[in-house]
């Protein structure tokens, strides 16, 4: 078991792919939603808007886990469960950020004008990575 993401899931992550994270909503069911995802160092990052689902789901339980998967090849997928840790500070430029990225645009053009967004780092507890090649 590891921890830490392999040169191949870095890879992966970089590219404009879509992340799907599972968070647990009060009565302990799991809730899926489709993410943008980024990297800083060895953690992933997403964005969200306050009062959304997921956002309430990581305040009362910051357990999460995201898998992107290839869309080129399947079997190429990086699986990472972890805590959430979320804070406003920067999560406008870091939703921009990931606007260019995944949209090719310098602003996020989706942005409502009294929403809050919130920066979520997960910390990794466990690495899967599953490839036919090396990883």
């Amino acid at each position: 078991m590891t921890t830490q993401l392999s040169a191949k899931a870095k890879e992966l992550v970089n590219r404009p792919i879509l992340g799907n994270i599972a968070t647990v909503d009060p009565d302990g069911r799991p809730q899926v939603t489709p993410v943008w995802i980024g990297l800083e160092g060895e953690d992933l990052t997403f964005n969200t808007a306050k009062g959304r689902v997921k956002q309430i789901n990581m305040e009362k339980n910051p357990n999460v886990a995201v898998s992107v998967v290839d869309p080129d090849d399947p079997f190429n997928v990086v699986v990472v469960r972890g805590t959430v840790s979320g804070t406003e500070e920067g999560a406008d430029a870091h939703i921009d950020g990931l606007a260019k990225k995944y949209m090719g645009v310098d602003s996020y053009p989706m942005r409502h004008p009294d929403e809050v967004r919130i920066k979520y780092v997960i910390t990794a507890d466990r690495v899967v990575m599953q490839s036919h090649h090396e990883a």
